[in-house]
């Protein structure tokens, strides 16, 4: 019945990889979102919330309420950009600084343990083509 239909097909696949990712990063305190936004903020400090969400693809809105669970964690910290109190630059604290391997490390697990399950061509086919999609529609 759902053979043709991409919208339930890729759910299916994203609740199935959501439940692997949340079980991973369960161990840090953090859920895949967080996790993401704050590798991103260890690999490169200062970023804007703006440049924040244009990296990860999701709302401005939905960084900041990301980042405000990481502040209340003590792993980041939103500093205002030269006289715009409007503009923030987010940095990572000590605690999340001491992370980093171990999150990077994450992610190659994670990335390791999917390619054993369906093969890395067809992660890095997959991956392309749903960029190419998302940038498409």
């Amino acid at each position: 019945m759902f053979e043709r239909c991409l919208y339930f097909n890729t759910n299916a696949l994203a609740r199935k990889l959501n439940n692997r990712w949340e079980q991973a990063f369960a161990r840090f305190g953090l859920t895949p979102s967080q996790g993401y936004l704050l590798r991103v903020v260890l690999e490169r400090p200062g970023l804007s919330q703006q440049e924040l969400a244009d990296e990860l693809r999701l709302e401005k809105s939905t960084i900041t309420r990301f980042l405000k669970a990481l502040e209340k964690k003590g792993f980041v910290k939103r500093s205002v950009v030269s006289g715009n109190a409007r503009q923030k630059a987010i940095f990572p604290q000590p605690g999340a600084m001491g992370m980093k391997g171990e999150l990077e490390a994450l992610g190659d697990e994670l990335y390791a343990g999917i390619c054993a399950a369906l093969g890395e061509d067809n992660v890095k086919s997959f991956v392309a083509m749903s960029r190419q999609m998302a940038q498409s529609l």
